[in-house]
């Protein structure tokens, strides 16, 4: 059965949040073994000059590459990164799933991850150009790894 890991910093606090998650795990459960690590996220000042920038994303994406598992296929969620349509996505994980037994997805801080974390990655993905609270962002991709084993399994889904 195919591993995703989710990497994210920061911790949920709102519950609604909490329990989207735990519905979208349950979900996914009957499609892979997902385990989800959190985190914690540096405190960043109201009043930020470069160097304590680089700083904060320097040791917060330093901690997410600790948790990366050897011969993992790493996908970072970026502004950068290159967005999909859901059927797309579908077919995007199948193909890294015939040749990967393990995938992460990362998710860094409210400041972003180090040039270097990225360049280490093997994919990175945008939702959307738009920016939106890491916390909702794990919601998007949960549902949005759902969504792709309904498609992948020609299952309907339609929420």
């Amino acid at each position: 059965m195919l591993h995703i890991d989710l990497i994210c910093v920061g911790k949920l606090k709102e519950n609604y949040l909490k329990d989207a998650i735990l519905e979208y795990s349950k979900r996914l459960s009957k499609y892979c073994i997902l385990n989800i690590v959190e985190l914690p996220d540096e405190k960043v000042p109201s009043v930020l000059n470069d160097a304590e920038k680089q700083k904060i994303i320097y040791r917060e994406s330093s901690n997410i590459s600790l948790h990366i598992k050897e011969k993992s296929y790493v996908i970072a969620l970026d502004l950068q990164g290159k967005q999909y349509s859901s059927e797309d996505f579908a077919e995007k994980m199948k193909n890294i799933a015939l040749l990967n037994s393990h995938i992460t997805f990362l998710i860094g801080g409210t400041l972003g991850m180090s040039k270097e974390l990225l360049n280490n990655c093997q994919e990175l993905i945008s939702f959307s150009k738009m920016t939106f609270p890491h916390q909702l962002i794990r919601v998007f991709l949960l549902e949005q790894l759902f969504r792709n084993f309904k498609i992948q399994n020609n299952e309907t889904y339609h929420h």
